[in-house]
């Protein structure tokens, strides 16, 4: 009989833990490998769009962001964490204002298609996480 309040105790201990963890995590928005992962995409997916000598290179892609999921998972982050973070509104504006004055930055000039040929080619070159989602 004494063994099994010792257990619960354990238990208890061991539930309120994981859980002080879990609440300890910051915000998915602040995981600088998946909000730059995600910056990288929109400013790949951006060159395409505007470049037509430029093609995302889509599967790569793909992979890539199912990538950065399994890290917020392997990180603790639910489906539902996950999910909320994806579909932020307010989210998804802010890291496409980073994403497009990280492009200016590097030359972009909005409606120049040669200034977007020119920096993808540039990325491409170098191979950037940007240029590595580029062909």
């Amino acid at each position: 009989m004494t063994k099994f309040p010792a257990l619960a105790l354990a238990a208890l201990v061991a539930i309120t833990a994981i859980a002080g963890s879990l609440s300890a995590q910051p915000p998915l928005k602040d995981v600088q490998r998946v909000r730059d992962g995600i910056i990288h995409v929109g400013m790949a997916y951006e060159i395409s769009e505007k470049c037509s000598s430029i093609r995302a290179r889509t599967w790569r892609g793909i992979n890539f962001l199912q990538s950065l999921k399994n890290h917020a998972e392997e990180l603790g982050y639910s489906d539902a964490q996950i999910d909320a973070y994806i579909n932020d509104d307010a989210e998804k504006d802010r890291l496409e204002g980073i994403a497009r004055r990280e492009l200016a930055r590097l030359g972009i000039v909005e409606g120049d298609e040669s200034t977007y040929c020119a920096v993808g080619r540039s990325q491409i070159a170098a191979n950037t996480r940007v240029g590595w989602l580029l062909r």
